[in-house]
């Protein structure tokens, strides 16, 4: 150990007395309870083995930042320190794991300094912003009548239907999703450290392990369900508010539920044709308005058909149809609904038969 009466610092507790041995044994921080005095170090305050395996978890967090936070944090940190570093009367290059972030010979009292900056949080040095940093992010994205299967680096499957958008972002400590528009089956890889959240309008979905859909288009409720294992759904907090955990809702294999304005609708059974009819190419229509079983052929193709008339459009409809076969959906019309088919140009209108 230095005399500490030689490298004075505002900084020299605790956290930097343990730094001082971390950086001796970074190689192997095991070895330094063969030390004699490092062991008689840890016996006289029971709180410095504690500030000593407090190096050890933060050197491996450290240890995990890429290549370019590093750099980044290195040059950083050198800004910093560059006033203490000019005014320190000791040369003593710091050990070797150090070096290697910072490769200028750096006084013991500003390389303490800038170790409790990082671990102590006495300063802010950049180590907070890497760590909110994704490892992975990218944004993935279909047109209208393509579908997309996206396998993810933790080993998780999307499957992306027509006009949608996701953006991935993996953390860390978590993995998060957004669903600005349109749907995707989601089966995620377990991962009780890393917790998987997609969030879709004023909706979080939660999970750790499972196969869920959930659906976020204009003008209609966010909608999830569950294929297997659960998830937690919950409305996202207001700005600057938290939303309660008793308004979250637990869902399992076999259930849905919609959300809309910040409410969350019942649970209800999944229909029979599952979570995401899409991925055989099916559209499944549960007594639905035909304007908006309209709306969902247009996310799929161009359907030259149009309704006007309110009265008409408000007819409900159900069944399931194939979006890139629309002439049975047209030819099926008239027969379940008292419609009749009016043709101008290349235009249908769908009119009351009376």
């Amino acid at each position: 150990m230095t005399d500490r009466s030689t490298a004075q610092s505002p900084h020299s507790d605790l956290d930097a007395e343990a730094l001082e041995w971390f950086a001796r044994y970074s190689d192997a921080p095991d070895a330094a309870y063969a030390n004699a005095d490092f062991r008689h170090w840890l016996a006289e305050r029971p709180d410095r083995a504690t500030a000593f395996q407090r190096w050890q978890a933060d050197w491996r967090q450290l240890d995990a930042l890429p290549a370019s936070g590093v750099e980044q944090l290195r040059l950083q940190l050198k800004k910093d320190l560059a006033e203490s570093a000019q005014k320190a009367q000791t040369t003593e290059r710091p050990s070797s794991w150090w070096s290697a972030l910072i490769p200028q010979a750096i006084p013991r009292a500003a390389l303490s300094a800038v170790a409790m900056a990082l671990v102590v949080g006495s300063a802010y040095m950049g180590w907070d912003h890497w760590q909110q940093q994704p490892v992975f992010a990218q944004t993935y994205q279909t047109e209208r009548g393509q579908q997309l299967s996206v396998e993810l680096p933790d080993g998780t499957h999307l499957r992306l239907d027509t006009a949608t958008r996701v953006q991935v972002s993996l953390y860390r400590q978590r993995r998060e999703v957004k669903l600005p528009e349109g749907q995707a089956v989601f089966e995620v890889q377990k991962d009780a450290s890393k917790p998987f959240d997609v969030l879709a309008g004023s909706t979080q979905v939660t999970v750790v392990g499972t196969r869920f859909a959930v659906r976020n288009t204009a003008g209609s409720p966010v909608r999830v369900a569950v294929e297997e294992g659960k998830v937690r759904v919950r409305p996202l907090p207001s700005a600057g508010g938290n939303a309660p955990e008793s308004a979250a809702v637990l869902l399992t294999a076999g259930q849905q539920l919609a959300s809309a304005d910040g409410h969350l609708g019942p649970v209800a059974p999944l229909a029979a044709a599952g979570i995401a009819p899409w991925r055989d190419g099916r559209v499944n229509l549960e007594n639905v308005p035909l304007s908006a079983a309209l709306a969902e052929f247009e996310r799929y193709a161009p359907t030259h058909m149009v309704v006007r008339d309110p009265a008409v459009g408000a007819l409900r409809l159900s069944g399931t149809f194939d979006p890139q076969r629309l002439a049975h959906f047209r030819s099926a019309l008239p027969k379940v609904l008292p419609v009749r088919l009016k043709q101008n140009g290349d235009l249908t209108e769908i009119v009351a038969s009376h």
